[in-house]
């Protein structure tokens, strides 16, 4: 089941431009094996990880160098967790997070979808988390959670 969708855009001249104001951000933002990327790669990198603090619905627990960004061989972009940042996602039966990374015309892009074992059935046949995730997802306001 689908417990969050995080999607994030970076303009990556910008992005540049505020790393070489605050080089400091590297250290704050990216692990040591990310830092040694392009500038472009970092953006990317840097959605992903903004795009997965939307999908687990908030920064509580979630620390910037517990998220590094990584490929598989096959290119394919995945999160390896660690820290305080890995059990907040165990925590809350997140058991799978899907990562796509685009990067093209002076922007980066990030999607993340987190999912969860489906939650057992009431006797309404809703999920039991249902209201829940809703609740957790919607803002009466308007506003952004």
């Amino acid at each position: 089941m689908i417990v969050g969708i995080g999607v994030d855009l970076v303009d990556i001249p910008r992005f540049e431009r505020s790393l070489a104001r605050t080089p400091r951000l590297l250290d704050r933002l990216f692990t040591p094996a990310e830092q040694t990327l392009k500038r472009h790669s970092l953006a990317a990198r840097y959605a992903a990880k903004e795009a997965l603090i939307k999908a687990l619905g908030g920064s509580d627990g979630v620390h910037w160098t517990d998220i590094e960004v990584a490929s598989e061989p096959s290119g394919r972009p995945v999160f390896a967790l660690a820290g305080e940042t890995a059990a907040t996602v165990e925590a809350r039966g997140i058991t799978a997070v899907h990562l796509s990374l685009s990067h093209d015309g002076g922007l980066a892009t990030a999607y993340v979808v987190a999912e969860a074992p489906d939650a057992p059935m009431d006797a309404s046949g809703a999920g039991a988390s249902a209201g829940a995730v809703a609740e957790a997802s919607v803002d009466p306001t308007g506003g952004a959670r």
